[in-house]
This record gives C-alpha cells, structure tokens and sequence, in this order.
C-alpha cells in the first residue's frame, strides 16, 4: 500500500343580564273585581308588556324574564315581573328561565376527541306568590367545558441515509485497460494505477458504477468518484457523503482495501476510509470513533514511493503521509459521511491540505479477482 495513484481528473459534482321586574301593589281582593293579568314572558330576554284590562282595576303591567344566555359560562338570574292592579293585587311573575347547559370542549390537536359536554343548568324556581311578585332565579352552574384532548405524538426523526444493496449492475459500459489510466464518465473521475501489469476498469456512461479485474503480481488499484479543481480544503464542500454497494471474488494478493479514498495537497496526505477487504480488516491504531453507526480505528504515518510524485501535486518529493479509518466490521454496501472522518483525523491533530479527490475504491496487492460496484457515487451539499 506505498505505492500509489497518479494524477486526477477534472471535477464532476456530481410551526345576562337578569330581567327586572317592576313592584307589585299590596294584595287585596274585593268582590267583583278581577286582577289584572301578568306580563307574558318576554322572547329573547327583551321586555315584553301584554296587559289584559282588569274589570273595576287596572291594567295590570308585568316584565317577562329574560334568558339566559347559552354556553358554558355562569347561568344569569332572571326576573319576573309582578302585574299590579289598582285594587286587586297582580298575578305572580313569570319563574326565571333555564340556562343552558355548557359546550362540550373541542378536539385535541393531534390527539384524542374532546372532553364530554357539560350537564345543563338547573331549572329556575318559578316566583313566590305574596304581596309582591316573587323573583324566579336561573339555575345557576352551566357545564363545564370538556377539557382539549391531548396533543398527538412528536413527529418522527428522519431516518439515515441507506442505499438499495440489491441494487443489479449495469450492463454495457466500456472497458479501459493500462497501468496509469485516467478519465471521466456520467460525470465521476476514473482511474487505474498499478506498477506492475494486468487489469482493466469498466465505466458507464449512465451510472455512477463500476467494475474492475485483475491478474497483477504487484499494486494495483482502481477507482472512481469526485475530483476537485482547484483543490480547496474540504470544509469548502459541506457535507460530503459515499455510497457504495460492492460484491467481490478471487483474491486481492497480500493485502486488499475495499471502500472510499483520496489524496489532499499541502500537506500532500494520502487518505483511506476501508470499509471492507479480501483477506479481513485489521491494523489501525489505538483511537476509535464512531461514525455512521460503526466504529473505526484511526491511525497516520509516513510513507514513500512512486505514487506521490504525481497525484499528490507537481512537483512533490519524498515522503508523504497515509491517514487510515478501519471500520471494525465489514461490511459490503452503505452510505459513509466522508466529511466526519476528515473532522475526526484533524481532531488528533493530522494536517489536511486541500482535497483534490474523494472516490470509491479497490486496492489489492497483486492475486486475482474481479469486483463489482453497482453503486459507486460520492455527492457534495456545497459546490
């Protein structure tokens, strides 16, 4: 894994009144006169005066009871008004009305229906009989309001990003062979880099996917993702995501890495998120995190080699530095927030340059086999 890839391709990114009533005057009957008749009982609560001619009296005047208003609020007293005459004395007044009974509460937002409706007010007593005309009062207490049903659940968090992993592979698709080949397709970067010989890289010119084989008895890696020009630091690229979906035979040689790479430029840093393997993940340092719902071991040194003069930046010499996260398990298909690991390496303190690439990966040191990626996409927020 010290011998690396070459240069890069251009950038594809991809919330109640009460009635009142008049006095009565002192009762007293004589013979042959008949009483004056009471007022009848007002519509509506408005007075109302019908008066019938006594004979030998008055007429009698009476004030009929107003109602009570509806609703859930306190039951009004109501009046009744007394007749008067000039000898005899008034009917009694009309009783008091009756309140009506309190609104039931309404439906709880989200939630469950209302409370039930609340019992209506008494009947109010009907008036007195005596010297003056007796006051009916309104059954007091209207029903209570039923109380709101309770608010609905909180809404649901969104879920995390997934991919299809019985997503097929293309068919077609063109296939490009040679020890340092580079291009684009459907708007990703592809690439091969070996410094040995034998294998080939198959790209589609409508899918974000690829496949790649090989019979090399050395390095060998084939790739395809994003490239950036010019390079910027990778905070200048929002969240930056992978999705991969993978299926693999044969064998990788001494070492294999399956998942998502790249390269920044001052410093020139060669970086790898391994997600899976030919011959099973291990190494990484003593520093876990975890990221995406699986755990990962961190680890940086220093490297040399051939492939650093080109696809790290023109000119570099020497040495450069590999930054690894090895996730703990395997696994062959997932969504990887490539960003949180880049934020993660710079918590220990490793210096990233400016990123040039982020692609999805295989590398094998030499064997033979074939792998298929049906989904190879990485994606930006930030142009």
């Amino acid at each position: 894994m010290k011998l690396r890839l070459g240069s890069v391709p251009a950038l594809g990114l991809v919330l109640l009144g009460a009635g009142c009533s008049t006095p009565a005057s002192p009762l007293g009957l004589d013979d042959g006169v008949e009483p004056g008749s009471g007022g009848a009982l007002g519509t509506g609560g408005a007075a109302g005066t019908v008066a019938v001619a006594g004979k030998g009296g008055t007429t009698g005047s009476g004030s009929g009871g107003a109602t009570a208003a509806a609703g859930g609020g306190t039951g009004g007293t109501v009046l009744g008004g007394a007749g008067t005459t000039s000898s005899a004395g008034g009917h009694l007044g009309a009783g008091g009305g009756t309140t009506s009974g309190g609104q039931g509460g309404g439906a709880g937002v989200g939630g469950s229906l209302g409370g039930r409706s609340g019992s209506g007010g008494a009947m109010g007593g009907a008036g007195r009989s005596g010297g003056s005309g007796g006051r009916g009062t309104a059954g007091s207490g209207a029903g209570t309001a039923g109380s709101a049903g309770a608010a609905g659940g909180a809404v649901g968090s969104a879920g995390a990003p997934s991919v299809d992993c019985s997503t097929p592979m293309p068919t077609g698709g063109t296939v490009h062979t040679g020890s340092n080949v580079n291009g684009t397709a459907d708007g990703l970067g592809y690439g091969i880099w070996t410094n040995g010989s034998g294998g080939s890289i198959t790209v589609f010119s409508d899918a974000h996917a690829f496949s790649t084989s090989w019979n090399n008895s050395s390095d060998f890696l084939a790739h395809l993702g994003l490239d950036f020009r010019p390079a910027k630091a990778y905070t200048a690229y929002g969240t930056i995501t992978a999705e991969f979906v993978e299926k693999k035979s044969g064998s990788g040689g001494g070492f294999s890495s399956i998942g998502i790479y790249g390269w920044t430029q001052s410093p020139c840093v060669e970086w790898y998120i391994n997600e899976d393997s030919f011959n099973g993940l291990g190494g990484g340092g003593g520093t876990t995190v975890t990221i995406d719902g699986g755990t990962y071991a961190l680890s940086s040194q220093m490297t040399t080699g051939t492939g650093g003069a080109n696809a790290c930046e023109s000119g570099h010499t020497g040495s450069w530095t590999q930054i690894h996260s090895t996730r703990k398990t395997a696994r062959q298909c997932g969504v990887v927030t490539v960003s949180d690991h880049f934020a993660a390496w710079e918590k220990q303190g490793w210096s990233l340059g400016n990123l040039t690439m982020v692609h999805i990966n295989v590398e094998v040191g030499g064997g033979n086999g074939s792998i298929d990626f049906p989904v190879a996409n990485v994606t930006t927020t930030s142009n």
